[in-house]
């Protein structure tokens, strides 16, 4: 299950990140996070932007509703999802990774 926490703001979303994929998509929990392949490379931010992109779309989420918070320049990474309770949160995850 995916770690979710609590925020004033909303919801942190732990996220394991895969950058350099064949293709972008949301490939379901791994230790706790949501793991996420994005194709571009972890080069300048281009791989965090992809990130949010992804999650804004497979979420159906705006991509202001989204901040990285940790993780820049790492695979583990802490994403903010304002304006969402964890429940509704859980339920579009549940959503997007069962999508075929």
């Amino acid at each position: 299950m995916i770690a979710l926490e609590s925020h004033a703001e909303g919801v942190v979303l732990p996220v394991r990140a895969h950058p350099g994929a064949r293709a972008n998509s949301i490939r379901g929990e791994q230790n706790g996070a949501l793991k996420v392949a994005v194709t571009q490379a972890p080069e300048k931010g281009k791989a965090n932007k992809a990130i949010i992109e992804l999650l804004a779309k497979q979420l159906r989420l705006r991509k202001s509703q989204l901040e990285l918070l940790s993780g820049e320049t790492s695979g583990a990474k802490r994403i903010l999802v304002r304006g969402l309770s964890a429940d509704d949160l859980r339920d579009r995850i549940r959503t997007a990774t069962s999508d075929p």
